[in-house]
């Protein structure tokens, strides 16, 4: 289990890029194709840019051609959480850091093989730190 973190917005607002506290705190988006994670190779690990949690290893990266980081699993199962998510006349899966619960994006069932996982995520949710 991952031991919570639990701020005020204003707080986040002070540590947090207006676009970061967009999209991890208010689960907005990035428009495809403009974060500066989605064409990235570089081997190491992505981790939550709110608190520091290690979400994705670089060696589950793949390209999706969608625009967003994509990645077949998590880092661990418990580096993150799901929350069903039903906005724009949807019905996704979201992603979330289980340490922060800031918004990472979403998985869908369309992803690789063996896991067939797509976990989309926000650039802007993720700092990356080189192996």
């Amino acid at each position: 289990m991952v031991e919570k973190i639990v701020k005020f917005e204003d707080d986040w607002a002070k540590q947090l890029t207006s676009e970061q506290v967009l999209i991890t705190r208010k689960k907005g988006t990035e428009p495809p194709f403009s974060g500066r994670y989605w064409n990235h190779h570089e081997d190491g690990v992505y981790v939550c840019v709110c608190c520091g949690n290690e979400l994705f290893d670089s060696r589950d990266k793949f390209d999706s051609g969608t625009g967003w980081p994509s990645f077949k699993k998590p880092l661990r199962p418990e580096s993150v959480e799901f929350r069903e998510d039903t906005s724009h006349f949807m019905r996704r899966v979201e992603v979330l850091c289980a340490r922060c619960d800031a918004h990472l994006g979403h998985v869908f069932d369309d992803g690789p093989p063996p896991e067939g996982k797509r976990y989309c995520i926000n650039s802007a949710s993720l700092d990356f730190r080189a192996r």
